[in-house]
């Protein structure tokens, strides 16, 4: 074996662990589905209220699934009323539980159906959108690119991957290691496509961030590892908020991971996102909201 492969190995191994999203690895796919169930979203019984109208739809993140990622926030938002749901994409063959790994746009196309089904089964004409690292800016495409603009009222990414990432320089080092990227591209095209500079980032980007007639709300953490620098998150132009949670709440240390999983500081920024007529102030007291 040539010695860059030998040292490919242990940078790919460190790639996958930082990109992961921290699931459990021994849930087994019924369960985590009954858990949803049971636990009052994906329920497609549900109509949304009058005063919550559209229906959540939550993103999981980079090696996430439509469970585990949602653990914390999906009870949060079903518990102030709201219609919720979440699905799987970017599954690989042969590779159970860690998703969000095949080529993005195809993840896109996935996404563009599920609204539908859930618009649907809702009777609702619009969706709002909560996605978590790649579950944040893999809805960029469907917006701009696939008509998912006509059908989504705002966008909400957590630690999105809006501009790609140097894994706090780890990615720098592939060039050093000749067909490094086009194994990482054949093997997991998601987390080639998310390193800064790749043309899926050169291409969502091109033209603005944005599209007209979309709320976008991005909530970052300065302790981010994985999605670097955590600056690169924030989106430019109209309807945008970009949220610093540290700005919110000084002595909250979530990292990129937990910003998701846990972090109620990060769910009521969701809350007041989905409803800003009803927004109320976030502060480190929001944990006990």
């Amino acid at each position: 074996m040539l010695p860059w492969k030998r040292l490919l190995r242990p940078i790919a191994a460190l790639l996958l662990a930082i990109s992961a999203t921290v699931v459990p690895a021994a849930t087994a796919a019924h369960a985590t589905t009954a858990a949803a169930t049971s636990s009052g979203w994906n329920d497609y019984d549900c109509k949304p209220s009058a005063a919550h109208p559209r229906p959540v739809v939550l993103v999981h993140g980079t090696l996430g699934n439509s469970v585990d990622n949602w653990l914390g926030l999906a009870p949060y938002l079903k518990h102030r009323g709201y219609c919720v749901f979440s699905l799987d994409y970017g599954q690989l063959p042969g590779v159970p539980f860690f998703h969000a790994l095949g080529p993005i746009e195809r993840s896109a196309e996935q996404l563009s159906a599920y609204v539908d089904r859930v618009l649907a089964a809702t009777g609702a004409t619009k969706a709002d959108l909560v996605g978590h690292s790649q579950g944040g800016m893999m809805p960029r495409y469907y917006l701009k690119f696939l008509g998912g603009a006509a059908k989504v009222n705002a966008l909400v990414g957590i630690a999105p991957n809006n501009h790609g990432t140097t894994l706090a320089g780890l990615t720098n080092l592939l060039p050093f290691f000749p067909g490094a990227e086009d194994l990482l591209t054949a093997a997991t095209p998601a987390l080639a496509q998310q390193v800064v500079g790749s043309d899926f980032m050169t291409k969502l980007n091109e033209g603005g961030d944005t599209v007209p007639g979309v709320r976008y709300t991005v909530i970052a953490t300065r302790y981010d590892e994985v999605v670097t620098p955590h600056r690169t998150q924030y989106l430019s132009g109209a309807n945008v908020r970009n949220i610093l949670i540290q700005d919110l709440c000084p002595l909250d240390l979530s990292e990129h991971a937990l910003l998701g999983l846990t972090d109620r500081i990060a769910f009521h920024e969701v809350a007041n996102a989905l409803d800003p007529a009803r927004a109320t102030a976030t502060t480190c007291a929001s944990v006990f909201s």
